[in-house]
């Protein structure tokens, strides 16, 4: 079969396409043949080795573990031993390692139905992104109905679904995003959208129980000039490079937390089968769909990689696996 390794550390055209061998599902695992994978920030960190922090873990001088991809939806092609939740042909959605690739290995405790009411494309960008905004807004930021909610960045693959979730709970939602996404972000049920490049939302005087932030790009004081007095500011993306580059942000926010009456929390999405079903049935209920703003082949995911590290996609970016 193809798969897309990293078999060193650097920019996408350190990718390769190469053949390697078809994956054996342990018991605990379903063999995927995968139909569509989706590029996460977390892709190129990766790739990248970068902050040089993530290099402790995936490996010093070079990755431990070339395979690439996290997201994917595809169809069960076989089943280990201890599998009981699903069978051959099933299609299903979720994470695993290597999903850029014709086939994967994934444990049965990071996949769910895929909703059939999306293609697998728009299945395959729900995963991380979806999870990260559900956990933030729910888990870390305790969103309440009603709430006033600020989404940074809600036009990107994090904050598209940001905006979809707060809704859902009842928030009013407020999104901030640039001129050519405004229409874009109303359409997912903001209540406002607020043009970063007339406005800055730290400048308006309005007031905000909730701040979901995918950029952080203002200051920690900035944001919590607009944030209740107890309020909750949640941080999920930087633009910061560096030695730990976006840790430093969620190291900051944790620290400060400790001495001032607003709760200020970072966090890194945990994926796991119960909420992938809770996201399944939100979509399935129609308050929630993937905005995909590219599509690549699976030969082409240096590109969308690429692409993705301008900062500009609208969404997510997908990849078609053949």
């Amino acid at each position: 079969m193809k798969a897309i390794l990293c078999p060193s550390y650097g920019p996408p055209s350190v990718l390769q396409l190469q053949e390697v061998a078809k994956p054996v599902p342990q018991e605990d695992q379903v063999l995927i043949k995968v139909r569509a994978a989706s590029v996460n920030p977390l892709d190129w960190h990766m790739m990248r080795g970068s902050p040089h922090f993530v290099r402790l873990v995936a490996g010093l001088l070079r990755p431990k573990d070339p395979r690439t991809g996290v997201d994917f939806a595809g169809q069960v092609e076989a089943v280990g031993a201890k599998v009981t939740r699903f069978k051959p042909g099933d299609e299903l959605f979720g994470c695993c390692k290597g999903a850029f690739a014709q086939y994967a290995c994934a444990a049965e405790s990071t996949v769910a139905l895929k909703p059939p009411s999306l293609t697998f494309q728009q299945a395959a960008a729900v995963p991380i992104a979806a999870l990260t905004a559900l956990q933030g807004l729910r888990d870390k930021g305790n969103i309440q109905p009603g709430q006033k909610v600020l989404i940074n960045g809600a036009a990107g693959g994090v904050g598209t679904f940001a905006v979809q979730i707060a809704k859902s709970f009842g928030a009013q939602v407020t999104g901030v995003c640039s001129t050519r996404n405004v229409q874009m972000v109303r359409s997912l049920g903001a209540d406002q959208v607020i043009d970063y490049t007339c406005k800055d939302f730290t400048a308006t005087g309005q007031i905000h129980d909730l701040i979901f932030d995918c950029i952080g790009n203002h200051s920690l004081s900035a944001c919590r000039r607009v944030l209740q007095p107890t309020g909750t500011y949640v941080v999920v993306g930087s633009n910061a490079r560096g030695l730990i580059g976006p840790m430093a942000r969620l190291l900051s926010a944790i620290l400060l937390s400790r001495f001032v009456t607003q709760n200020l929390v970072g966090f890194i999405a945990n994926t796991n089968q119960e909420d992938l079903a809770f996201l399944r049935e939100l979509i399935l209920a129609g308050k929630m769909t993937s905005v995909i703003d590219r599509s690549y082949t699976l030969n082409k995911v240096p590109d969308a990689i690429r692409y993705l590290e301008t900062g500009h996609a609208q969404g997510k970016v997908a990849i078609t696996v053949s």
